[in-house]
């Protein structure tokens, strides 16, 4: 088929031609083997031989970051170790015990049996190989260095599942405290609050204006517990739908980084993630444009994408890297001074790396600075509430046995 296509080449220069190809991804792989970076490809492909982009579908196997980290690296050690792919994909197959991860890895070794590329067969389960992990993989078997792409994105993999493990550690403390608190405040609306309020009526103790709020919350509470425990489940499922649905993703994503403190932290994880990608797609070879449109896709944030439109349109108009990132207030000032040394050495990839890793230093101690501020926070808010609701329980009790005296 005739495909055809517009392209810019490393020198920023826009071209529209065309090319002869059996399908649009061959033209693709064709027009970047000649260091294009086609922004654009049509072809009248017949419905066998048409190609679509993979969309992630949530009832595809996939495996998860844990599983995902052993075997990348398995895969890496073995092919280090002069394995083939397909013996190494089935040695790692029986090792896994969920039936539905082993679906996966025989999904991909029929595929590569059938004469399909390691890349394509990955890009059919996206929930698990990112474009950017099948970025990697194709300059890997481009170049026929597929071990060491796969030590790359070992590397790439467990540093993420570090950095998830540290995140849901310094979670962990901070829901205790609070599932403690609402157990606490629980049984005292529950339990503790009507007996107190049968003792004052037997003793017709005048009750100050705190503990009749007090009890006045606990029976409200108490007659009308369906129309509040519908109000937290409406709460909670619109958590869960926000954290689930596109548009609720999105808009969390967004409002993140406006948060003070938690804005700051998710802002340098972002970071982090995307200087990693683009260190190691340049060290794999793949082109300046193809790595900023990857860069792009992994972040959903709404800045950070406006940031590389802006970085690409600099890029393609023969500016620096390190300059369109400076006149981002998103970025610190030490991160676009270590771009501009990289672009200067040759060595812009490597450069990019090394701002990862400091990224990756500094947001272990944002995290371990925003724990422990959350959660001394927790305590007082719990001391507040508990001994408030003390205080206005004994105060009438104090103040009876005072009278009788």
């Amino acid at each position: 088929m005739i495909v055809t296509y517009e392209a810019i080449d490393a020198q920023g220069n826009k071209s529209h031609d065309a090319v002869e190809a059996d399908t649009p991804r061959e033209a693709v792989e064709l027009l970047r083997s000649r260091g294009l970076f086609v922004t654009k490809a049509e072809g009248a492909a017949s419905p066998k031989n048409a190609t679509k982009k993979p969309v992630a579908d949530a009832a595809e196997p996939h495996l998860p970051l844990k599983t995902l980290s052993l075997v990348t690296r398995q895969i890496a050690m073995l092919l280090r170790a002069g394995s083939g792919v397909v013996p190494a994909l089935t040695a790692i197959r029986r090792q896994l015990r969920n039936g539905r991860q082993q679906a996966l890895l025989d999904k991909i070794v029929l595929d590569l049996e059938d004469g399909t590329t390691l890349t394509d067969g990955l890009r059919r389960f996206p929930r698990t190989f990112d474009a950017v992990f099948c970025a990697i993989v194709a300059a890997g078997e481009a170049s026929g260095t597929l071990p060491e792409m796969f030590e790359r994105l070992a590397g790439i993999v467990g540093k993420r599942r570090a950095m998830v493990k540290k995140l849901l550690g310094a979670l962990a403390y901070p829901v205790l405290l609070i599932a403690m608190c609402s157990g606490i405040m629980s049984v005292l609306l529950f339990f503790v609050l009507p007996r107190f309020a049968e003792m004052f009526r037997g003793l017709a103790v005048e009750v100050p204006a705190s503990t009749q709020f007090l009890l006045g919350v606990g029976e409200t509470v108490r007659d009308n517990w369906m129309i509040v425990g519908g109000t937290l489940a409406a709460i909670i499922a619109s958590v869960v739908w926000a954290l689930k649905s596109r548009v609720g993703r999105q808009f969390l994503t967004d409002v993140q980084i406006g948060i003070p403190v938690i804005g700051r932290l998710r802002s340098r994880l972002i970071q982090g993630q995307i200087f990693r990608t683009m260190g190691t797609l340049l060290e794999s070879g793949v082109g300046l444009l193809e790595t900023l449109d990857l860069a792009r896709s992994s972040t959903a944030n709404r800045r950070y994408q406006e940031l590389f439109d802006r970085i690409e349109d600099a890029v393609t108009s023969g500016g620096s890297l390190s300059a369109a990132f400076q006149n981002s207030p998103l970025v610190e000032p030490y991160i676009y001074q270590a771009i501009h040394t990289g672009e200067d050495s040759g060595a812009l990839g490597g450069s990019l790396s090394y701002v990862a890793d400091i990224l990756d230093e500094t947001n272990t101690e944002l995290v371990n600075a925003v724990t422990r501020l959350i959660e001394p926070l927790i305590l007082i808010g719990m001391g507040i509430v508990v001994g408030g609701v003390a205080i206005s329980l004994f105060l009438p009790l104090f103040d009876l046995t005072a009278a009788i005296k």
